[in-house]
């Protein structure tokens, strides 16, 4: 793996992502794989004056603790993530799983007695990253586990990676910078409109954003980025959607995913792979049974689904739409445990609709 890549990767999430000041603090946490690029990050965040913090997990920690844990240990929140939420500058998660779907059951009884104890840290995140008062970013390492997930070899993988966070140019963090002015554009004309309209093959949903704001996802909150979002009135979707990507959820993977909505409550659900996984998450909390966000793909440098959300849902000429929590920076209300991304391709006859006017068509924005 390129060692140029690497530390031009590093000094874009330091220097870009989240604008490392002199006497920031920062947690970066990620996995054991992902050592070689938390060596030039951590080089470059001391290098900009900042004061970097680091836990990698090892294989299967996290599943160890949510099945053999006692109630004390489930509640026990860690530490140091506590006080980097309530107290750090910046906080860099890099992902580098191990595997490339659960490999062991996990006791989901477990595992909403440990998300309970966590929500009070998790509700302070959100407030926190809505106001930037925590600069945080999310990132990929690349990995032999999300490789095979993509049908792809590590190298291909990597190269996709790399390509879709402008790695392979000369400066990338310009060439964000010229995606966020193009993408404003779109944001200003979209805040400016109260009701959005989807529809597609098999999509035709429809939602209020009054009192909403859309937001530029210009690659400082999630690398890479290119995407516009909102928070959709919460009991004002109504209509059915069809979300032809797959996607990989909590380690299990989903296909063919329609779900049917009335005044924002999720009524029925169907799945050609994985309808288990949504009679879980749907069951989890109210919600859940409600959408946090709404959004559209603007990076059309990501060419296929990799089976990974954090580009998948970035694939210029697709929309996508999360149950679960909304963000605050939004106005978003919804209020839950998860936030799961659903993605629909519309190059094949899509169209958006702003109050009434197509501003969008085949994947591509008329305005």
């Amino acid at each position: 793996m390129s060692t140029n890549i690497l530390d031009k990767y590093g000094h874009l999430i330091a220097n870009y992502c989240i604008s490392t000041q002199p006497g920031d603090r920062v947690l970066i946490q990620t996995t054991t794989l992902a050592e070689p690029l938390v060596r030039p990050l951590y080089r470059e965040i001391i290098n900009a004056g900042g004061i970097p913090h680091v836990q990698m997990q090892f294989r299967d920690q996290d599943l160890i603790r949510i099945n053999n844990g006692n109630d004390d240990q489930l509640a026990h929140v860690d530490p140091l993530y506590q006080m980097a939420v309530e107290q750090f500058d910046g906080y860099v998660f890099i992902r580098a799983p191990f595997y490339s779907k659960n490999t062991q059951e996990v006791n989901y009884d477990n595992a909403k007695k440990a998300a309970k104890a966590n929500k009070p840290t998790r509700d302070l995140y959100y407030k926190r990253t809505a106001s930037l008062s925590l600069k945080r970013t999310l990132c990929e390492f690349p990995t032999i586990a999300n490789a095979q997930n993509a049908g792809l070899s590590l190298e291909e993988y990597s190269h996709h990676i790399y390509n879709a966070c402008y790695l392979f140019e000369d400066n990338p963090a310009e060439c964000w910078k010229a995606l966020s002015v193009d993408q404003q554009r779109i944001v200003d004309h979209l805040n400016k409109c109260k009701h959005i309209h989807y529809k597609g093959e098999d999509i035709d949903v429809q939602f209020s954003t009054q009192d909403r704001i859309w937001i530029n996802s210009d690659g400082k909150t999630n690398m890479p980025s290119g995407e516009v979002y909102t928070a959709p009135v919460e009991d004002s979707v109504n209509g059915t959607i069809h979300f032809s990507y797959p996607s990989i959820f909590r380690g299990e993977e989903v296909e063919g995913i329609t779900l049917w909505v009335k005044d924002g409550w999720i009524e029925k659900w169907e799945a050609k792979k994985g309808r288990k996984l949504l009679d879980r998450i749907f069951s989890i909390d109210e919600g859940a049974r409600r959408f946090g966000e709404a959004a559209i793909g603007t990076n059309h440098r990501i060419k296929r689904p990799l089976k990974n959300i954090l580009f998948d849902e970035k694939i210029g000429g697709t929309v996508h739409m999360a149950v679960g929590q909304a963000y605050i920076q939004n106005n978003g209300k919804n209020t839950s445990s998860i936030h799961w991304d659903m993605i629909a391709d519309m190059t094949s006859g899509g169209a958006i609709f702003a109050d009434g006017e197509k501003i969008y068509q085949n994947g591509r924005f008329l305005i």
